[in-house]
């Protein structure tokens, strides 16, 4: 059985970082949020960013086959060392060599 993110969800985390990005970008840039609350709205690289539901739905599958290697990659790891469940310790051992085939 196959799962799935919802791309909502994921839409709502993407949105979150990248509110969290423009207003880091406003702080080591000077701009107060407050007081330049007009202006920061007006220049381009301060416009809302959004994600087409394209975009959405590929990043949704590219997170599903993500944790499904992890978690096969961490199962190997711990039926090695003759473990009945995958402990984070297996995970921490995988990830290195997962982020770069990535």
């Amino acid at each position: 059985m196959s799962h799935s993110f919802d791309p909502d969800l994921i839409h709502a985390i993407f949105k979150l970082n990248w509110s969290k990005k423009a207003l880091e970008r406003e702080r080591n840039e000077g701009v107060d949020p407050v007081t330049d609350e007009a202006v920061a709205g007006t220049s381009k690289k301060n416009r809302a960013t959004s994600a087409n539901s394209n975009a959405l739905k590929l990043s949704c599958e590219l997170l599903r086959l993500f944790v499904t290697e992890a978690v096969q990659r961490a199962a190997a790891i711990a039926e090695a060392e003759g473990a009945s469940k995958i402990q984070a310790t297996h995970l921490e051992r995988i990830l290195p060599q997962l982020l770069l085939d990535f």
